[in-house]
C-alpha cells in the first residue's frame, strides 16, 4: 500500500478534493470547521504534501523576499533592521513560509535581483528602507507579485505599506522639549530621500509652529540614520548655533552621536542641550544617562508586513492596503 493520497484526505474529511487542497495550502478560503476536519484528516493518515507536486499545482514557492537596498555594514550594524527582520522571519515561521533575504549594494546585485523576482522564485516582496532617489531594483507595476513596503514611499503612492506614525512621533519628542523650556532646538534629520526623514523633519516644523516660533534653517542638519552622521551634523550645529539648548534627533544613533559630539564640545547633557532621539533601541536604554526617544514597534512592523503580503499572496485583499502603526515617548534622562 502506497503513501496517503489528497483524495484518501477528502474523502475522510467529508470534503471535496479542491477543499482539502485548500486547506493545506493556507489558504483562508474555508470554514473553521472544515479547517479542523481536513486536519484531523492529515492527522489520522499521516498524510504528508508533496512540496515539488503541490507547487505545480498552487504555482506557490513557499518563498518571500526581503529587498533592502542598503550596505551590508547598515543592516547587519543597526538595531532598526535587527528589529523589523526579526518579526518579520517569526510571522513567516508561523505561516510555514521561507524568508529570503536580498542585499543590494550595487547596480550588478540590482540587475541580478531584478531576474531572480518572478513569481517562479517568490510568492511575495517585501522591501526596507525605501530611498525615493534611489533605483529599488522592484518594479512594482509589472512584476506581478505581492509587494509590501516598510514604510509609505512618495515614489510608490499606491503601493501597499506598513509604516510608523512619523510625523506625529517627532512632534512629540519636540513637544517634550518645549515643555522642558527648551527654546533654540536643533534637529539632525534623516535622510531627505526618504519619506520617514522627511516626515520626522516635518514633525519637528510642526512643534515649533504651534509653539509660535519660527523654524531656523541654520537649526537643521541632515545625517542618514548612522551614529558617525549624528556626531558630525551636530558639530555643525554646534558652530553655525553654539547658543543651542536641545536637539532632536531622526534616529536613536544619530542622537548617541549627537551626544558624544556635545561632551566633546564641553557641553553637558541634559543640563546645558537636552537631546531626544527616535526608534527605541536597546543600546539608547542602556546608554548613561538612559536616552529620551519615540520608540517604533520595530518587531510588530516586521509582522505586520509579512501579515500584509501573506494576505495578498492568498487573494484576500482587493486592493492596496496601508497600516499606520502609533509611537511612544519614553523620557530618560537625557532631556
Amino acid at each position: 500500500m502506497g503513501p496517503p493520497t489528497l483524495e484518501q484526505v477528502a474523502a475522510r474529511a467529508g470534503v471535496g478534493r479542491g477543499t482539502a487542497s485548500r486547506v493545506i495550502n493556507g489558504s483562508s478560503q474555508v470554514s473553521p470547521r472544515t479547517r479542523e476536519a481536513v486536519l484531523q484528516a492529515v492527522a489520522d493518515l499521516g498524510y504528508v504534501p508533496n512540496q515539488a507536486a503541490r507547487a505545480l499545482v498552487t504555482r506557490r514557492t513557499g518563498m518571500v523576499a526581503l529587498v533592502i537596498a542598503e550596505s551590508e555594514e547598515r543592516i547587519f550594524g543597526e538595531p532598526f533592521f535587527a528589529g523589523v527582520v526579526r518579526g518579520i522571519s517569526a510571522e513567516l515561521a508561523d505561516a510555514s513560509r521561507q524568508l529570503v533575504l536580498s542585499l543590494v549594494q550595487s547596480e550588478e546585485q540590482a540587475e541580478r535581483l531584478h531576474g531572480f523576482l518572478s513569481p517562479a522564485h517568490v510568492d511575495g516582496v517585501l522591501a526596507l528602507s525605501i530611498h525615493d532617489d534611489g533605483a529599488l531594483p522592484v518594479d512594482l507595476s509589472a512584476r506581478g507579485i505581492p509587494t509590501v513596503l516598510g514604510g509609505r514611499s512618495e515614489r510608490w503612492p499606491e503601493a501597499s505599506y506598513v509604516d510608523v506614525d512619523n510625523r506625529a512621533g517627532a512632534r512629540t519628542a519636540v513637544q517634550h522639549l518645549l515643555r522642558r523650556g527648551r527654546r533654540t532646538i536643533a534637529t539632525v534629520t534623516g535622510p531627505q530621500g526618504m519619506t520617514a526623514g522627511r516626515d520626522r523633519r516635518d514633525g519637528y516644523g510642526d512643534a515649533l509652529r504651534d509653539a509660535g516660533l519660527a523654524a531656523d534653517p541654520a537649526l537643521v542638519a541632515e545625517g542618514d540614520f548612522s551614529e558617525a552622521s549624528g556626531h558630525a551634523a551636530t558639530r555643525a550645529l554646534l558652530e553655525r548655533c553654539p547658543g543651542l539648548d536641545a536637539v532632536f534627533a531622526a534616529s536613536d544613533l544619530m542622537a548617541l552621536g549627537a551626544i558624544r559630539a556635545l561632551r566633546e564640545a564641553g557641553r553637558s547633557v541634559p543640563g546645558d542641550v537636552a537631546v531626544v532621539g527616535f526608534d527605541g533601541i536597546p543600546r539608547g536604554a542602556a546608554h548613561e544617562p538612559p536616552l529620551t526617544t519615540v520608540v517604533q514597534p520595530l518587531d510588530r512592523l516586521g509582522r505586520e508586513m509579512a501579515r500584509m503580503v501573506l494576505r495578498h499572496v492568498d487573494g484576500a485583499p482587493t486592493g492596496p492596503e496601508q497600516l499606520v502603526l502609533p509611537v511612544e515617548l519614553t523620557v530618560g534622562g537625557t532631556s
